[in-house]
């Protein structure tokens, strides 16, 4: 997935989510709980509380209004959130995905085109912003790297997340990088199918028609067992509610993973694709 900032998009200041931070963790120590005493309290993990305290994570509005009523913090919450900006190096239209990704209990993605953003070596993203047109300013790389490495952390934060990536055999075949990097790349791939909770599959070429030839997409459940959907082309992103569009990109999914190579079957691929880097 992309999510570098496009032309005409530069990125904010996250100075408003480490103050929506503060005031969260003033608010919960007045009220004398801990992180652990207070994340059930809201629905929410514990990592995610710290996340959001830290300024590291853009919170929910379920969030917003929980902690307001359980912290009876006169109102102090739900204005500080309204004052909240995206982080930068995150694109605009992509903020509203960015958000919902931290509370996810089940995350689908395909990806046709390139390495899943959620998968990608620090290396490998570095290369696709540092050949990104328009060209992008030493400041704007690193700040879109530091988002990009960023949300990779949810696969370490969040082990009870379920996570399951279709990959484009060719995705990975075609070499956008150095060939130490697309190695390492394919490694880290590998290395991320070991987990228990992350299902990587490849959508090998010998396949024909499958039910992803529309393009990418994402599929997203969160804690408060609600679906959501993204599809994203070339700088526009779509943030998909609609449980009746949800519902057949979900067939669609679903489908997609009987047509992929099994998970056992795609480490096998993958270990073929490494060896030909």
């Amino acid at each position: 997935m992309t999510d570098e900032v496009p032309k005409g998009s530069e990125p904010e200041t996250s100075e408003s989510l480490r103050a929506f931070g503060e005031v969260v963790k003033v608010f919960r120590k007045r009220a004398g709980l801990t992180q652990e005493q207070f994340a059930p309290q809201v629905g929410y993990s514990v990592p995610m509380i710290a996340s959001i305290e830290q300024g590291r994570r853009l919170p929910s509005k379920e969030f917003v209004d929980r902690a307001e009523e359980r912290l009876d913090s006169f109102g102090v919450i739900r204005a500080a959130a309204k004052h909240l900006t995206r982080r930068a190096g995150l694109a605009k239209w992509f903020e509203g995905w960015a958000a919902l990704e931290p509370q996810a209990v089940t995350l689908y993605t395909y990806e046709p085109r390139l390495a899943p953003g959620l998968v990608q070596t620090t290396a490998y993203a570095r290369t696709l912003f540092e050949k990104q047109l328009p060209a992008m300013s030493d400041d704007k790389i690193e700040s879109n790297l530091v988002a990009r490495v960023e949300r990779t952390h949810i696969l370490t934060e969040r082990p009870e997340t379920i996570f399951s990536f279709i990959i484009e055999e060719h995705a990975l075949r075609r070499q956008v990088a150095a060939s130490e990097t697309m190695r390492e790349q394919v490694d880290h791939i590998i290395d991320l199918s070991e987990r228990r909770n992350i299902d990587i599959q490849i959508m090998p070429q010998s396949r024909g028609h499958h039910a992803g030839l529309d393009g990418p997409l994402c599929l997203l459940e969160t804690e408060e067992n609600s679906w959501y959907a993204y599809s994203e082309g070339q700088g526009t992103g779509q943030l998909i509610s609609d449980a009746k569009e949800v519902s057949i990109l979900q067939q669609r999914y679903a489908r997609m993973r009987a047509q992929a190579l099994s998970v056992e079957a795609s480490v096998s691929l993958l270990r073929e694709i490494r060896g030909a880097l």
